[in-house]
């Protein structure tokens, strides 16, 4: 059943990416003479684009190496690409529909531009170039966002505690041993009591992560009260029980529909993730059943990769819910559609007593590009009466 459901949705993706590549093509291929070095040029270059990427996630599985290095890159960048590429083009289409209707581009006929349209094409294919290297190098900076929040619980040990959170690391080919280092000293320099990981520390394969040993970075974290993280939505698709074990096995503290006690009044529970039966068979526990020992007057903080259920974290009277897997869109304008899908799809909002946090996620899926929103390290500081 499972290999089924995966045959069915990579079967509908296929057919998806296929379609908008050929619509992107067909709109350029018309603004080039038959017979032209630049229309050669066009149709070899934008084909080799658009299945690099393909090729990339299959080498990956078959050959991984620096060539799937390579195609993988170049695919994740086309995808950027892809998606500009298709909205201009759809907007030229709404124009030249627009003028089906109420003709006015006859005005324009003796132009440079409509004498000679492959410069409309070329500019197009400039501007998104451009677009997408900016939202490279946004990627690459990650803010710090910084969150105080007063339990009003009183703590014989502290006054306050120091909490550094991140999600959606995505670590893999792309977010690999550069990044993780950046990343690594970033949190470092916050000088967090504890790190917690709110799901997909790893992208679906777990062989880049191996290959170039990213684990051995992740155990440089210095944080006294330790590394704790819960399942992601991909650490599912390639495999739960690998990434975990992986991840434990340099330093991390994974909680499976499990709870642990982190100071006199803090307990973190961790939710296996929403789509663990879709994609591992496994039927997560109520939040209920895994706070079951929790006692009264304390402080629940609750790792749930997707921010699907809030109001069961309200009924268990959790203090603080911390999600990812929105990505806040990652690239405009879909950051809409998340907003539309989650009760936050990012940043801080209060459910009666209960602080829910979605990060917009400190590394990316797909393209390394970020269009409308910056990756980020969020600083939780928990107040106490002493």
């Amino acid at each position: 059943m499972r290999l089924i459901q995966f045959a069915v949705f990579f079967s509908i993706v296929l057919t998806i990416y296929s379609f908008v590549n050929y619509y992107i093509f067909s709109r350029g291929l018309r603004t080039f003479e038959q017979g032209s070095l630049l229309r050669t040029f066009y149709i070899s270059g934008f084909w080799l684009l658009a299945s690099t990427f393909i090729l990339g996630r299959v080498l990956e599985k078959v050959y991984l190496s620096h060539l799937s290095d390579l195609f993988t890159w170049l695919g994740s960048f086309w995808l950027a690409a892809m998606l500009y590429l298709f909205l201009a083009v759809v907007l030229v289409d709404i124009v030249r529909l627009a003028n089906f209707f109420v003709p006015f581009l006859h005005q324009f006929d003796e132009t440079f531009l409509f004498r000679n349209p492959q410069w409309i094409t070329i500019g197009i294919a400039t501007t998104v170039f451009f677009v997408v290297l900016a939202g490279h190098i946004n990627a690459l900076h990650p803010r710090i966002h910084s969150i105080t929040i007063d339990t009003g619980l009183e703590s014989e040990e502290r006054n306050e505690l120091r909490i550094v959170m991140a999600s959606d690391i995505h670590l893999g080919t792309i977010i690999s041993t550069n990044r993780l280092s950046k990343i690594v000293s970033q949190i470092n320099e916050l000088q967090p009591e504890v790190v917690l990981f709110a799901g997909d520390v790893v992208d679906e394969d777990l062989a880049p992560v191996i290959r170039q040993n990213l684990g051995q970075l992740l155990t440089k974290i210095k944080a006294p009260m330790g590394i704790i993280g819960s399942t992601g939505n991909h650490e599912y698709i390639g495999g739960a029980d690998a990434a975990v074990k992986y991840l434990s096995t340099h330093g991390l503290t994974i909680l499976r529909d499990s709870m642990i006690q982190l100071t006199d009044k803090v307990y973190v529970a961790g939710r296996e993730d929403i789509e663990s039966k879709r994609f591992g068979g496994v039927t997560r526990k109520s939040l209920k059943e895994i706070s079951a020992s929790r006692p009264e007057g304390s402080f629940l903080i609750v790792l749930d990769h997707q921010p699907r259920a809030i109001p069961e974290a309200m009924e268990n009277k959790a203090g603080l819910v911390l999600s990812g897997h929105t990505h806040h869109g990652q690239m405009w304008p879909l950051n809409y559609i998340t907003t539309a899908m989650f009760p936050v799809s990012w940043g801080h909002k209060l459910f009666e007593e209960t602080h829910v946090y979605v990060s917009s996620g400190l590394g990316t899926w797909g393209p390394p590009v970020r269009i409308g929103n910056r990756p980020e390290i969020v600083v939780f500081t928990l107040l106490f009466n002493k």
